[in-house]
């Protein structure tokens, strides 16, 4: 593999197609961004232009990927399907799905019976008889956001990719769900997890569950689909050893009709990782964001953990007010980014500067 300079973290304005192309060949880790969704958002241009649906982007995209990196790019509900085929075509290979799952969503819907009486000429006062299509719709309320994993293809196999180039693999272990602890050939401990559990495993050096591809803000209306034990959905009854151990965790050796559960916090909710939508707080950090779409970094945080190998680069190239850049920061990476938007630049880069790792 051709050695490159070492690239320095940095902010590039304009417009990413053309600032994409400065970027040398398999210079880059990962790919962790929030293109638009193109809907159009608050009457917003840059949420108009069709650019995430554009093949060229993910083309220059995978050019600048290492072989074998991973890239996650969240979407909207009804136009993921369009951007997930660009960068298929692009010649990604798509490998997973995640979905954002959160209980804030606002319904965006028009009342149907309401639009039928304003188009009959009827006053608000005196609506017409007919009682049809009360309380009928347009749009389910948005309770969740999907993000694509997608990979550039690897270099022969994992294993050669990975020693050659340094990606191709998921950060598992860094990114389990428990217990912020793991024990390393029974020396130390090393914060690495996320969640609430406090139960016992049959394997000190794997505590925390295996990182699933569901994600959830942990807010009440989420928790409470959840079933209120963790660990299982039933007893494990005696006789039954342990299973599904490479995901949920062993249950006790022959079981025990139920007197062992694993003792999350939230429930089996908090088998999955969880954080909440960005607060106001978060959002200023460094100053006045007006961006209307700022993820939290917490989630930005554990997605670049997730794809991104130590002291990687990781690119967005839709920075926005730069929450995938100050994750990198803060989780040790460098980090490269593309936004077109001077004014989300000046953002970016106080909320990086207030950002320490």
């Amino acid at each position: 593999m051709e050695q490159l300079k070492p690239m320095k973290s940095k902010i590039m304005q304009g417009n990413c197609l053309k600032t994409l192309k400065t970027l040398s060949d398999n210079s880059i880790d990962s790919i962790v961004t929030d293109p638009p969704y193109e809907l159009g958002f608050m009457g917003k241009s840059w949420d108009s232009s069709g650019i995430a649906f554009n093949v060229d982007v993910w083309q220059e995209c995978l050019r600048v990927l290492k072989p074998g990196g991973h890239l996650l790019a969240f979407s909207g509900s009804r136009t993921y399907h369009r951007m997930a085929c660009a960068i298929e075509d692009a010649g990604f290979q798509i490998r997973d799905q995640i979905m954002w799952v959160y209980g804030s969503g606002f319904p965006k819907s028009h009342n149907v019976s309401k639009a039928i009486d304003k188009e009959a000429g009827a006053a608000p006062e005196s609506p017409n008889k007919d009682k049809k299509w009360e309380g009928w719709g347009t749009a389910l309320k948005p309770a969740h956001e999907p993000i694509v994993m997608a990979r550039k293809p690897l270099d022969g196999t994992v294993a050669n990719n990975v020693l050659t180039y340094g990606v191709g693999g998921l950060n598992i272990d860094g990114c389990r769900i428990g217990e912020e602890r793991i024990t390393i050939n029974g020396q130390g401990n090393d914060k690495m997890f996320h969640g609430n559990f406090s139960g016992k495993v049959d394997n000190p050096d794997r505590v925390g569950r295996f990182p699933a591809n569901f994600i959830h803000d942990g807010s009440d209306e989420v928790v409470e689909l959840f079933p209120d034990k963790a660990g299982a959905m039933a007893p494990v009854k005696s006789g039954q050893k342990g299973f599904g151990g490479n995901i949920y965790g062993k249950y006790q050796q022959a079981g025990d009709d139920g007197a062992t559960f694993y003792n999350d916090g939230l429930g089996s909710a908090a088998r999955f990782f969880y954080c909440a939508k960005a607060s106001k707080k978060e959002r200023n950090a460094g100053g006045a964001n007006n961006h209307p779409t700022v993820k939290p970094t917490e989630l930005m945080r554990y997605l670049c953990r997730l794809i991104t190998p130590p002291n990687g680069i990781v690119l967005d190239p839709f920075t926005g007010s730069g929450s995938t850049l100050v994750a990198a920061k803060q989780c040790g990476f460098k980090y490269v980014g593309c936004e077109l938007d001077k004014e989300y630049i000046k953002i970016a880069r106080a909320r990086l500067k207030k950002a320490t790792k």
